[in-house]
């Protein structure tokens, strides 16, 4: 196998099965039911966004924080997020008193055996498409489709390269302690210009080539191995070595 067909697989591997979609969307279902119940007319509607709705999500298996983002737009306004956090912090222990829930601003995580929730809560807003929470007291402005669009336009134009790209380094950045904010690498990935690329490795390589660490010295040992491993998988394959080179892009793409 060569390096591009085992980064091709690795990244098909990175999608979600049909099993995990199945389960993924009974429990959606039973949550929107529950929501409806609860809240009434409090809320004005609630829907998923994010890497779910983007196919960039990991199975659990490569990422243990893989999560699904599920936004709650409340019809009356006029509280700081912390009001509506405590409301839909109230609702998962009405109905999960058994799963795990805490607050982590802007949301309340969910997490059952299988998955977990992101709830968000959101407002509508008069300027744009929603206001969510800015930590517990502030609100920001958001459209979670904007970005959707910018992906699947990005992805179209490079050879339906870009999304197994991102899941791909996402599942290196799971590996690897999470260095980078999930979202943020996924705007950042959206935003280079991948020129003279044509294949899953070339695009994944031109990645690793590009990004920069700003966090600790960890992080940026980290991403520097990362970079020398690219470099001498493109040396192996240079020198006529395929097989020593699939080997070696294994230790930044782990079976």
């Amino acid at each position: 196998m060569s390096v591009n067909s085992y980064l091709s697989k690795r990244a098909s591997d990175a999608v979600l099965s049909s099993d995990e979609k199945d389960s993924i969307t009974r429990s959606i279902s039973t949550l929107q039911t529950r929501l409806n119940g609860y809240f009434g007319t409090d809320i004005d509607t609630h829907f998923r966004f994010g890497s779910s709705t983007r196919e960039t999500i990991l199975p659990r298996k490569m990422d243990s924080k893989s999560d699904i983002d599920y936004m709650i737009v409340f019809s009356t306004g006029g509280y700081i997020p912390q009001t509506y956090l405590n409301q839909l912090k109230r609702f998962a222990e009405t109905y999960y008193s058994t799963s795990e829930i805490k607050q982590s601003s802007p949301s309340i995580i969910l997490e059952l055996n299988h998955i977990k929730f992101d709830l968000v809560p959101a407002l509508d807003d008069p300027w744009g498409a929603y206001k969510i929470p800015n930590g517990s007291q502030d609100w920001r402005a958001t459209d979670p489709n904007d970005f959707n669009a910018a992906l699947i336009q990005k992805n179209k134009d490079n050879h339906y390269l870009i999304k197994p790209t991102i899941r791909l380094f996402k599942y290196w950045n799971a590996q690897n302690g999470y260095i980078f904010d999930s979202f943020a690498l996924e705007k950042w990935i959206i935003g280079q210009g991948f020129y003279y690329v044509s294949t899953q490795k070339e695009y994944l390589f031109a990645a690793f080539d590009n990004i920069a660490s700003n966090g600790s010295q960890t992080s940026k040992d980290k991403l520097e191995r990362a970079k020398a491993i690219v470099k001498k998988v493109r040396e192996l394959e240079s020198d006529g070595y395929p097989n020593l080179a699939e080997s070696e892009v294994k230790k930044l793409i782990p079976e």
